[in-house]
Protein backbone atom coordinates (compact mmCIF):
# COMPACT_ATOMS: atom_id res chain seq x y z
CA UNK A 1 0.00 0.00 0.00
CA UNK A 2 1.47 3.47 -0.88
CA UNK A 3 -0.15 7.02 -0.32
CA UNK A 4 0.70 10.38 -2.28
CA UNK A 5 0.02 13.64 -1.00
CA UNK A 6 -1.22 16.60 -3.35
CA UNK A 7 -1.79 20.59 -2.21
CA UNK A 8 -2.65 23.12 -4.29
CA UNK A 9 -3.88 26.92 -4.12
CA UNK A 10 -7.51 25.82 -5.89
CA UNK A 11 -9.75 23.43 -6.46
CA UNK A 12 -9.37 23.03 -10.13
CA UNK A 13 -5.84 23.05 -9.30
CA UNK A 14 -5.99 19.85 -7.44
CA UNK A 15 -8.70 18.30 -9.57
CA UNK A 16 -6.08 18.56 -12.28
CA UNK A 17 -3.15 17.06 -10.15
CA UNK A 18 -5.55 13.99 -8.79
CA UNK A 19 -6.44 13.63 -12.50
CA UNK A 20 -2.91 13.11 -13.75
CA UNK A 21 -1.93 10.87 -11.13
CA UNK A 22 -4.65 8.65 -11.41
CA UNK A 23 -4.36 7.87 -14.62
CA UNK A 24 -0.33 7.23 -14.41
CA UNK A 25 -0.66 4.64 -11.95
CA UNK A 26 -1.26 0.60 -12.42
CA UNK A 27 -3.15 -0.44 -9.23
CA UNK A 28 -6.47 -0.54 -7.16
CA UNK A 29 -7.45 3.35 -5.62
CA UNK A 30 -8.10 2.13 -1.95
CA UNK A 31 -9.33 5.35 -0.74
CA UNK A 32 -9.37 9.47 -1.18
CA UNK A 33 -9.43 11.78 1.42
CA UNK A 34 -10.00 15.49 0.89
CA UNK A 35 -9.61 18.39 3.22
CA UNK A 36 -9.72 22.35 3.22
CA UNK A 37 -8.03 25.11 5.19
CA UNK A 38 -9.06 28.28 4.92
CA UNK A 39 -6.85 31.17 6.57
CA UNK A 40 -6.79 34.90 6.88
CA UNK A 41 -3.87 37.28 6.43
CA UNK A 42 -5.10 40.93 6.59
CA UNK A 43 -8.08 41.26 4.79
CA UNK A 44 -7.28 38.26 2.16
CA UNK A 45 -8.87 34.71 2.69
CA UNK A 46 -6.18 32.09 2.22
CA UNK A 47 -7.33 28.93 0.82
CA UNK A 48 -5.90 25.20 0.83
CA UNK A 49 -6.54 22.83 -0.63
CA UNK A 50 -5.57 18.68 -0.51
CA UNK A 51 -6.31 15.71 -0.93
CA UNK A 52 -4.23 12.44 -0.02
CA UNK A 53 -4.65 9.31 -2.18
CA UNK A 54 -4.31 5.28 -1.16
CA UNK A 55 -3.53 3.04 -3.18
CA UNK A 56 -2.26 -0.39 -3.75
CA UNK A 57 0.43 -0.54 -6.65
CA UNK A 58 0.59 -3.64 -9.01
CA UNK A 59 4.23 -4.77 -10.22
Amino acid sequence: MKVKCFDENSEKDLESKINSFLASINGDIIEIKYEVAIGIQGEDQIYCFSAMVIYCAKE
